[in-house]
């Protein structure tokens, strides 16, 4: 890849935002990069398998599934370019990707190995100060989301339980989950988590199949919960 078009493409991803002309330069000429090409419908990654290296995807979208422990259910979300599959798992106890990812089309990607990002980290204080601020930002969610509001009702226990279980709070997302094992998880009855889904499907929220659930846009379930909440604490 030429020098300017990869400069041009390192551009798109926070992990290069805010560098100088001089720093990425030195980068493009100082760093090995890896490209890789695959058409739809291939294997990146399997769930559990060791990560040892950044992958920037540059175009095309791909397909991630991501399991419950016990593999009860499982969420399929998608990523459309340019996006950076799990940067956190390069670190850390767990250094194993946490899904399963395919090709939906033809994709592009650049890879650096865990040696070349820790040079980049150590070399460069952008490089470094934007991955503490991806980190950082990932822990801050988590820390904060014990002390956010209880969903007031049943629909937003759905709700707030999809969000929890995606890596991105919007777009299409697919759950493969019974409902026997919805209730359980947001502890209601089958019968009236039956009937919040077929509500939620009568406003155009999400579809219904034996066994799935789709939803076209996870940020319209989201506002909609928001507002929910908000009606109800001005009710008390």
């Amino acid at each position: 890849m030429p020098t300017i078009q990869l400069y041009d493409k390192l551009l798109q991803f926070p992990l290069f935002q805010g560098m100088s002309r001089g720093d990425l330069m030195q980068i493009v000429a100082r760093t090995k990069f890896d490209f890789v090409k695959l058409p739809a419908g291939k294997r990146v990654m399997r769930e559990g398998d060791r990560c040892d290296r950044i992958y920037f995807l540059i175009n095309g979208c791909l397909k991630f599934e991501t399991h419950a422990d016990d593999h009860s259910y499982t969420f399929v979300e998608e990523m459309q370019a340019p996006g950076i599959i799990q940067p956190e798992c390069l670190f850390g106890i767990a250094q194993r990707f946490r899904s399963t990812v395919h090709t939906l089309t033809d994709v592009n990607f650049i890879t650096i190995d865990k040696k070349e990002a820790v040079m980049l980290s150590d070399n460069f204080l952008v490089f470094r100060i934007n991955m503490l601020n991806i980190f950082a930002s990932q822990t801050q969610k988590l820390l904060r989301r014990p002390w956010t509001r209880c969903p007031q009702d049943l629909r937003s226990r759905i709700t707030r339980f999809f969000i929890d279980h995606c890596q991105h709070p919007a777009g299409p997302k697919t759950i493969h989950i019974y409902m026997e094992r919805l209730a359980a998880e947001v502890n209601d009855s089958r019968l009236d988590v039956s009937r919040a889904l077929n509500a939620m499907q009568a406003d155009g929220l999400i579809l219904l199949g034996r066994g799935r659930i789709k939803i076209p846009a996870l940020e319209l379930l989201v506002g909609g919960m928001i507002a929910n909440d908000l009606r109800h604490a001005r009710q008390q």
